[in-house]
């Protein structure tokens, strides 16, 4: 069942999501990353979660990565304490009532109580760059522009001196949750990408718990992906993916340089909505979509079901717009708030499988694999080895209709090139790890290679016996794991890419009934 569709889902734990039991139903409701935000919430609190989802992937036996947001240059507001005995009670209690025309001040004093008149926001540079006549929408649903969730404000006066922004409601609202997250639009780009909390997090909470993916939030350029990759090489965990966040228009004027330096892209249309019109939203997602896949760089979309926060079904609306950015060239989905701190976070899961497992059936594999592998590019010998060699096991699987395509990996980077084509099967990625010594213990290398593989398009990762290197054995393990799964009957073909010797070979198996 976690592998009921081709496409990933990346889903945010916390509040309603964070338990043993709640998160064993979202691993087999098909939960394929866990992302921690950090914009919100202790280390200690962040850190009861991650437990509980290791002790839920050992009931289990599924297979799930790790993903830290960071806060960046996010500018939010507080409702609620963040220390782990009040954080879950205070969450649904905290509302405050805006009326139109009524005036709110904005204040950097975080010791100010939050309430209709005044707003304390976490960030101090604030004042520094809003000007009066500016808009300023402030809430968790102001992506959606739901108006009785959100709040639009116009700034009056800046007080840099007592760090105050005085605004005017332009609409009625009721603000409820924990954090409420404030947009200025088109302004901030320059705040720093990562913020001292962010470093902070990385030394002492990513580092020490073996996470997989960094979430680069409001990236602007490639010079911050880089500066991400330096921190983490000197906190010693260089293997970490870097997955930047498109979030301003800044970053999409920079989206070709972001792109090469990232390890992939996540585009946050919630907040990009605010910094162009509507009707331009679809246009960035396509564009960015293409760009990662020609890249062969995963891409990820947010904000495709919100109403399964309150709702066991989602919109028409929505619905179509999970299956269109699967049809975009989609990798992944990204869960919020459905999963956060929804009454329906399983479901919610379930049902964005299930459509993409429809979208799936009907995206044209052949023209898509024409567009990455274009005659003009093979004909120049523009093809790198590793690429012919994915793109020849893709075209040999569509040839002879394989169920599956086993990659025997050390590194997973040839079953992630492999999806870069796009096969309409999955690709085993059988990750063979290093057991290594050093001046204190044993250490397996590899898990955190199987695991990146989770974030790309219909890759499984499986992690192998290091102490068996008998390929034919290694191989018979994948087909009883896939016929145990129904992913595999008697007599279906599958492609196998492994090494023999200094050469990569690719060949065309059929499952017998032994």
């Amino acid at each position: 069942m976690s592998h009921s569709s081709l496409t990933k889902v990346i889903c945010t734990l916390g509040v309603k999501s964070r338990t043993v039991p709640e998160l064993v139903a979202l691993l087999e409701a098909g939960m394929n990353v866990a992302r921690f935000d950090f914009s919100w919430g202790s280390m200690a609190y962040h850190t009861k979660t991650l437990a509980n989802l290791r002790e839920a992937m050992k009931q289990t036996k599924i297979l799930c990565a790790t993903m830290v947001d960071t806060r960046g240059s996010e500018i939010g507001v507080q409702l609620a304490p963040e220390d782990v005995t009040s954080f879950d009670a205070a969450a649904p209690k905290s509302q405050l009532v805006l009326e139109q025309g009524s005036r709110v001040t904005l204040t950097t004093d975080l010791s100010v109580a939050p309430s209709a008149a005044f707003l304390p926001v976490n960030n101090p540079d604030l004042v520094n760059f809003v000007s009066p006549g500016d808009d300023v929408f402030v809430g968790q649903y102001l992506f959606t522009g739901s108006e009785s969730s959100s709040v639009y404000l116009k700034v009056d006066e800046v007080d840099v001196r007592s760090g105050s922004v005085h605004c005017t409601c332009k609409n009625s609202a009721k603000l409820s949750g924990v954090l409420l997250t404030v947009q200025v639009s088109n302004k901030g780009d320059d705040l720093p990408c990562l913020s001292a909390w962010d470093e902070r997090v990385i030394r002492e909470w990513l580092v020490p718990n073996r996470v997989d993916f960094i979430s680069l939030s409001y990236c602007p350029d490639a010079q911050s992906v880089n500066e991400c990759r330096a921190i983490l090489a000197d906190a010693g965990a260089a293997n970490v993916g870097v997955v930047a966040k498109v979030e301003r228009l800044k970053a999409l004027r920079n989206i070709d340089e972001i792109i090469a330096a990232a390890d992939g892209v996540v585009l946050s249309r919630g907040n990009l909505g605010l910094d162009m019109p509507p009707e331009k939203v679809f246009l960035s997602q396509k564009m960015v979509l293409f760009k990662c896949n020609q890249a062969g760089k995963p891409a990820v979309v947010t904000r495709v079901v919100d109403t399964m926060t309150d709702t066991p079904r989602p919109t028409r609306a929505e619905a179509t717009d999970v299956a269109n950015a699967v049809l975009d060239g989609a990798d992944a989905i990204m869960l919020g708030a459905e999963t956060l701190r929804g009454d329906f976070a399983a479901e919610a899961v379930e049902v964005v499988r299930r459509i993409c497992r429809q979208a799936e059936k009907v995206f044209d594999h052949e023209g898509y694999y024409q567009q990455q592998l274009p005659a003009s590019r093979v004909s120049a010998g523009m093809i790198t080895q590793s690429e012919a060699l994915a793109s020849s096991a893709v075209r040999a699987a569509s040839k002879v209709s394989a169920a599956m395509i086993v990659v025997f990996t050390r590194t997973g980077r040839t079953a992630r090139l492999v999806s870069k084509y796009r096969p309409n099967m999955p690709v085993v990625s059988l990750v063979i790890p290093r057991i290594e010594q050093n001046s204190i213990r044993w250490i397996l290398r590899g898990e955190q290679a199987a695991r990146r593989g989770l974030l790309n398009r219909g890759v499984v990762p499986l992690l192998a016996n290091p102490t068996n290197s008998d390929m034919h054995a290694l191989l018979r393990v994948v087909f009883d794991y896939a016929k145990k799964n129904e992913t595999l009957e008697t007599g279906d073909r599958v492609v196998v890419i492994q090494k023999v010797g200094t050469t990569s070979v690719v060949k065309v198996v059929t499952v017998d009934g032994v």
